[in-house]
């Protein structure tokens, strides 16, 4: 949705690597958005913006007005695709994901992409785009790739060009309370890590969720075997800023 930073680049570096021409969309789709205010404050550098992808090698730019992707008005059709589109952003954000799958999937019918690249700072995106592709048949091989951050450790993202500096450290709570829980996640009863770690976050933050969550179905666990694989994920406003992150577990 535009205002790159390196870890929207590092997707078209990887498509760029792997030998394919590169499209990049940019998008404000607002039905995304739960409240017009967030649209509104959504960061718009669109001249930036081409310089960046030009430097990363993009080869084509999809920049197209709201008219061009709802020609008969902001239509949104209702998808229900079980737990991975109805727990964490899906009960926080309520439609968000319909808006989700109706633009991604107009886009791939106009692009045609046979590879899709989405990083995994929106992990839960990442499985409905999946869920998505499966169910309407797409011929595309979804590619999620790795987390960008900050030399700090916060996770990049368009939105922190709206946090302070005294913001910003706050936030590195976040990536903190997953690191910590990450670390205990075979030792102690996960209802109790996720327990703390919400009391962790609440301190400076205020935190909506974190859960430990499958990795296809993102339905929370209420326990993990040894060396099973999970993932870790925390939604949290900073001021008037809302971020999400997560981390990978592998036994």
């Amino acid at each position: 949705m535009g205002a790159l930073h390196q870890g929207h680049l590092s997707l078209i570096r990887a498509c760029k690597e792997q030998g394919h021409l590169a499209v990049c969309s940019i998008f404000i789709n607002p039905t995304q958005f739960n409240q017009e205010s967030d649209f509104n404050a959504y960061p718009r550098h669109t001249p930036a913006d081409i310089e960046l992808l030009l430097q990363a090698g993009c080869d084509v730019l999809f920049h197209p007005e709201a008219n061009t992707m709802y020609p008969e008005g902001l239509q949104v059709n209702d998808y229900d695709f079980g737990p991975v589109t109805q727990t964490l952003e899906g009960m926080h954000r309520p439609g968000h994901f319909n808006g989700v799958i109706t633009i991604v999937k107009r886009l791939f019918e106009v692009v045609q992409p046979s590879h899709a690249y989405f990083g995994q700072k929106d992990f839960q995106q990442c499985a409905v785009i999946a869920e998505m592709i499966r169910r309407f048949g797409f011929s595309v091989e979804l590619h999620r790739q790795p987390i960008v951050r900050e030399k700090s450790g916060l996770a990049m993202s368009s939105r922190n060009s709206r946090l302070n500096s005294e913001q910003k450290q706050q936030a590195l709570e976040i990536i903190q309370t997953l690191t910590w829980v990450k670390a205990y996640i075979y030792k102690i009863p996960l209802d109790q890590l996720c327990e703390e770690a919400m009391y962790r976050l609440g301190k400076n933050l205020k935190p909506e969720y974190f859960v430990i969550a499958d990795l296809q179905t993102l339905e929370p666990k209420s326990r993990l075997a040894a060396k099973e694989d999970a993932v870790i994920l925390a939604a949290a406003w900073c001021g008037d800023v809302r971020l999400i992150d997560n981390l990978l577990v592998s036994g």
